[in-house]
């Protein structure tokens, strides 16, 4: 049996949802693993010693103890679930996790993307990372509300995003719906069955917001 090296080190910012995602996916986990909180606001992830590691200026990456990086949120879930199956999280057979990746695909492209630009394209704290466009802020506005209806109509014919159980594509799209706050976007009211999914995963591990990690060297 192949050997897979444990986690070392996951670099995050705490707040930003990519990250958010893969801290979730440990929660529910119940996985620990040593937190490196960089600024991004400081362009902290530019830095060249990390960049040379990492292979490139994202946030997450998770450092394994022989020394390789992983990046990509959805990447280092796999990985996760790979040295942790339980509680599965991204399919039991292959039929599950295509239902999964379909679903966490669809709210991907359908929503928290479109939220990132609204996000990226008009919130003042992005001004110094992105040549906004506000035009394309507007524009992405009514794609973020499709892509919530898109969700109600689902929620209004199963209990989770992808079917019968929590999986991965919960995650994405609960975390999707709380980055909205920072866009001044709230799901509409009658979005019923949208807002009982919301409310019912509140308290679930995944979506406490965690303490700042202590800061580290990006070194070591």
């Amino acid at each position: 049996m192949t050997h897979l090296p444990a986690m070392h080190r996951l670099y995050v910012t705490s707040t930003a949802p990519n990250p958010r995602r893969v801290l979730a996916f440990l929660a529910e986990k119940g996985v620990e693993v040593e937190l490196v909180e960089l600024d991004m606001g400081r362009r902290e992830h530019y830095d060249p010693e990390y960049v040379a590691r990492a292979g490139a200026p994202v946030i997450p990456a998770l450092e394994l103890e022989n020394g390789e990086f992983l990046t990509e949120s959805v990447a280092i879930c796999r990985y996760v679930e790979a040295l942790h199956p339980e509680p599965n999280l991204m399919g039991r057979d292959g039929l599950e996790a295509a239902r999964i990746e379909m679903w966490q695909r669809r709210v991907e492209f359908g929503l928290l993307l479109p939220v990132g630009f609204v996000f990226r394209h008009s919130h003042p704290s992005m001004a110094g990372f992105e040549n906004q466009v506000p035009e394309w802020a507007e524009a992405n506005r009514p794609r973020v509300l499709a892509g919530l209806e898109m969700l109600d109509r689902r929620l209004s014919s199963a209990p989770f995003v992808a079917g019968e159980r929590f999986t991965i594509a919960d995650i994405t799209a609960w975390l999707a719906i709380d980055f909205m706050r920072v866009t001044r976007i709230a799901p509409p009211e009658e979005l019923e069955a949208l807002r009982r999914w919301h409310a019912r995963l509140a308290d679930r591990p995944g979506f406490q917001r965690p303490a700042r990690p202590a800061r580290k060297q990006t070194a070591g």
